[in-house]
């Protein structure tokens, strides 16, 4: 006995040198606070008093009647302060002003906002549960929460917020805390809470530190009956008392004690903690030194209210040392209640001032001597501001935890290889993880109504992507696997490479029976729109995770358990100010697509902005054609026309000069012998993709096989259906001869050249490098870029001959041509030359969306280095974006367009760099990439529709336009 006596003893005495060491509610100007409470304590009567120790429950969705009742509440029972429950945030204000004004003493407003004001009001942002946060190792990014909740509760005049939850959750079972806890570490727990704390309290809200003294062990909820906490004190204070002990060091304001029975700390086992003066004085004032405010937890949950009457209820929680009573019934009887306790002694004037005094502290602390009705002029617009999901993501991308990465399924590589099937399991939404998971390679969505069938249909698959995605609407909701989902998901990754992802709390992999055969575990503990999005781009490693596991699995996976991804550098999307640009600047781009659309400049468009590796602006605007029926969307591909040229023949061209099959000064004699005593023999590669070889621009091939009198295609060259003789698909039935292709060539050969030597863009150095490269390889364009490049960058919306690939109703229609093909151009390359090579042409032929020309262009700002894979060196890139020929007013780079030298180009917006580069296109599209800024830009549309004299958007200059205004976004 003796023994254990001396261990308590030492146990509080580390207790004691972890107490507040100074009032957490004092402000630097002590006599200034200390005189407005003095003032207003020694004139209130008191019924002013007792009323100040209620917190009443006030709504925003409620009736008139309850309107008068708490009006009535404040003006005749003087109560002190009001906890917001639901409804909407302008409601709240408008009813915070009025009661605030109809009150004597500034009141004090509260609410819970564990995940922000969400967690009771709608119209405000939600972010991520403890739970979640309790994955992230950077506590600074907690802080930040902190701060940012601070800021919206400081906006909709709330002075004090019921949280952080500082719950040990030791107990999986737990019903009512669970995900509201940061996890079973007391250690992480204390780190976490004590981050937040400091965060609101920043901001002059009081944190209120809850559950005291642990509601994390239970099993039972306090809303429905008294929870037993069954523990020594050694194990109290090892656990559920630490996290409260580093509050309270870090200056938290104020402590909630919870309804639980505790008996080493009461004896009588039936008592509420918040009933207990020995837990509330003894154990929280006088041991652990809390010098803050105490406030019970809600005194309408049954484990309070089912002790004794509401009255008795209240008095007992404010003799047992509480200082405010939180959602109290019954308040006129309590107040007469109260008065007869003063009269009988069994409540002294001493005690009740104690509490009163510590309110109206809290209240000078809050700013409330200060008093300022709320402004609700754009109040809405200020609680979502952008600065919200900027904190959320960075909570969510340090908190996504990889559990396990059998043979490093994870990230995926290699995506040339890969066949990759996802599945669903569980019962709540996944359009966001499957849309994101899309943009980086054909994700097959696969679903069977039984399990034999789901397998049969995931056998042509070499890696499954399985989704568990559960309920986000509140952290009670169940996230357990249904008994069908556990063999479902234990078959499929017995039978198939499988990396599971889990939406949902870490105790539904409590579960299952076996990780044996599941190759890459990923836990992303909720369902939002944010968790899913960024967990996919994990899955592709354009970002990396960083979490670490909150709660331990079984004896698999321990407490703090969490593997570092690697990146590989693929694109990530995120929004404008992540990287540093004004979205309100940003979407003007909005405004010059429709206006587009409005002047019929072009029926519709995509545009794409990405900075530092992250897309930041991806929109679709407008229709195919101008018969309005099928809405562009981002997945549709567009004939790309001369980006061809740097997405194509150029990325071929660097990789054999890199393995010196050619060098910039080889000629084209040496390369292509038929050209050999031409005019053309001693160009040299760099003179002619730097349009400085004198080559004529273009040669209208096509016009020359049009019947001379109805010019329409002849009958010498053309046939309406496929033949050995006739293979070259033009158009919809129209196939040209075969010999058609060496004339082609030979009229290149043939030309004659520019005599004014400088600068001339022309395609047909495009047409001879097509010869050289298919040649060489002894494979076409479409084949070698798919393989080479395309695939493995996961560019799987690009390419030639876009029929064969895609549905005919996701290629977007060019030109109503009726000058040589004479129908609608669908599916088929828009620029003659290249029609007439059967649709693969070096220089134009290439369809493609702005994602996927996104990637290729972020692969050049790379250096070369794109999905994990290096595809050029650095030098290769400098090599080739280099302008060669400056000093004769020559722009371009080795197949790169370059900025403008004379102001009379329009070549870009005139706002981006000399080191940048990139490429327009007949049709109507625009891309560039600026190495300073880092930014890309994207801009495709079918402007030649109906006809090629729709020039609107070239004489507006509606591309560098827009480019203009991406620029003008970015934030100084």
């Amino acid at each position: 006995m003796i023994k254990k006596t001396v261990l308590i003893a030492l146990i509080f005495c580390g207790t004691f040198l972890n107490a507040q060491s100074t009032d957490p509610l004092l402000v630097k100007d002590t006599l200034a606070q200390q005189k407005w409470v003095d003032t207003l304590l020694n004139n209130m009567t008191i019924d002013e008093k007792i009323g100040q120790l209620f917190m009443v429950a006030a709504y925003s969705n409620k009736d008139a009647n309850h309107e008068r009742f708490i009006s009535g509440l404040i003006e005749k029972y003087h109560i002190g302060a009001l906890i917001f429950f639901q409804d909407i945030p302008l409601k709240q204000a408008e009813l915070t002003n009025k009661y605030q004004s109809q009150s004597k003493i500034p009141l004090l407003i509260g609410i819970d906002g564990e995940w922000g004001l969400n967690m009771r009001l709608k119209d405000t942002y939600r972010f991520p549960w403890n739970m979640t946060l309790g994955a992230v190792k950077d506590n600074s990014l907690i802080t930040a929460f902190g701060v940012q909740v601070g800021k919206h509760c400081n906006r909709l005049g709330i002075h004090m917020n019921f949280a952080p939850v500082v719950d040990v959750n030791t107990n999986p079972d737990n019903p009512i805390i669970g995900n509201r806890s940061f996890g079973e570490n007391h250690i992480n727990v204390a780190d976490k809470s004590t981050a937040f704390t400091l965060g609101l309290q920043s901001k002059h809200v009081l944190a209120s530190a809850k559950h005291f003294p642990g509601h994390g062990d239970t099993a039972t909820d306090s809303h429905h009956t008294l929870p037993a906490v069954d523990f020594t004190k050694q194990r109290l204070d090892s656990v559920e008392l630490y996290p409260y002990r580093k509050n309270f060091a870090a200056g938290l304001g104020s402590v909630m004690v919870a309804h639980l029975s505790v008996p080493e700390l009461e004896s009588n086992e039936s008592l509420p903690s918040s009933l207990s003066k020995k837990i509330v004085t003894g154990l929280l004032k006088e041991e652990m030194g809390f010098k803050g405010l105490i406030i019970t937890d809600a005194l309408n949950m049954k484990a309070s209210a089912n002790f004794d009457s509401p009255q008795e209820i209240n008095l007992a929680a404010i003799i047992a040392g509480n200082d405010l009573l939180d959602v109290p019934l019954n308040i006129p009887e309590t107040v007469t209640r109260f008065k007869r306790a003063l009269e009988t002694g069994e409540l002294t004037e001493e005690r009740l001032d104690e509490s009163v005094r510590k309110i109206l502290k809290t209240k000078y602390w809050a700013g409330l001597h200060n008093y300022k009705p709320i402004d609700t002029t754009n109040l809405i617009e200020d609680l979502n501001s952008v600065e919200n999901e900027l904190i959320h993501r960075k909570l969510v991308e340090n908190s996504v935890t990889l559990l396990k990465n059998e043979s490093l399924v994870f990230p995926i590589q290699n995506l040339d290889k890969k066949r990759i099937a996802y599945v669903k399991l569980g019962d709540s939404d996944n359009k966001p993880f499957v849309e994101m998971l899309q943009n980086y390679t054909n994700i097959d969505v696969v679903s069977a109504s039984n399990l034999f069938e789901l397998i049969t249909k995931l056998k042509r698959y070499n890696l499954v992507i399985i989704g568990y995605h559960k309920s986000n609407t509140n952290p009670w909701k169940s996230f357990k696997f249904k008994d069908t989902e556990l063999v479902w998901l234990q078959e499929i990754a017995r039978t198939n490479t499988v990396i599971l992802d889990v939406f949902a709390s870490p105790y539904s992999l409590l579960q299952l029976k076996s990780f044996e055969n599941i190759n890459g575990l990923l836990l992303s503990y909720q369902n939002s729109k944010l968790s899913q999005e960024i967990s996919a781009q994990m899955i592709f490693g354009a970002l990396e995770t960083r979490g670490k596991l909150p709660v331990a699995i079984k004896n698999i996976f321990s407490e703090g358990h969490g593997l570092m991804s690697s990146s590989l550098k693929r694109l990530s999307y995120s929004i404008p100010e992540e990287v540093g640009l004004n979205s309100s600047k940003l979407n003007k781009i909005d405004s010059i697509a429709n206006a587009v659309i409005k002047e019929k400049m072009a029926p519709g468009l995509q545009v794409l902005v990405a900075r530092k590796g992250k897309v930041v602006y991806n929109k679709s605007f407008g229709h195919h054609t101008d018969k309005i029926k099928t809405v562009v969307k981002n997945s549709d591909v567009y004939d790309i026309a001369s980006i061809t040229k740097i997405l194509a023949s150029l990325p071929l061209i660097m990789e054999l000069e890199e393995q010196n099959v050619l060098q910039l000064e080889s000629t084209l004699g040496s390369l292509l012998p038929k050209l050999k005593g031409t005019n053309k023999d001693t160009l040299t590669v760099k003179e002619v993709l730097s349009h400085y070889g004198r080559l004529k621009a273009w040669i209208p091939f096509y016009v020359n096989t049009l019947d001379s009198i109805t010019k329409k295609p002849s009958a010498e060259y053309y046939r309406d259906k496929w033949s050995n003789k006739f293979p070259i698909e033009v158009a919809k039935d129209l196939y040209l001869t075969r010999s058609y292709k060496d004339s082609i060539f030979d009229r290149i050969a043939m030309a004659e050249q520019r005599e004014k030597p400088g600068y001339k863009y022309s395609d047909l150095s495009f047409f001879l490098f097509k010869e050289f490269i298919e040649n060489y390889y002894k494979k076409n364009l479409d084949e070698l870029t798919q393989e080479r490049f395309y695939k493995n960058i996961g560019a799987n919306n690009t390419g030639y001959l876009p029929l064969h690939k895609f549905p005919k109703n996701k290629i977007v229609p060019t030109e109503k041509d009726e000058y040589y093909r004479n129908q609608l151009v669908q599916g088929y390359v828009h620029d003659m030359g290249a029609a007439m090579q059967g649709g693969i042409g070096g220089h134009a032929g290439l369809f493609s969306n702005a994602n996927d020309v996104a990637k290729l262009m972020q692969l050049y700002l790379q250096k070369g280095f794109y999905g994990g894979r290096r595809y050029f060196k650095s030098e290769t890139i400098d090599k080739f974006n280099h302008r060669y020929y400056p000093e004769d007013e020559v722009r371009k780079g080795v197949g790169f367009d370059k900025p403008q030298i004379n102001e009379d180009e329009k070549a870009t917006c005139g706002c981006v760099s000399d080191a940048s580069f990139g490429h327009s296109g007949f049709t109507g599209t625009f891309t560039w990439a600026d190495p300073e800024t880092e930014i890309v830009y994207v801009f495709l549309s079918n402007r030649v529709y109906p006809t090629m004299d729709n020039k609107g958007l070239v004489r507006n200059n509606v591309r560098t336009e827009i480019q203009q205004l991406i620029q003008d976004a970015i934030m100084q």
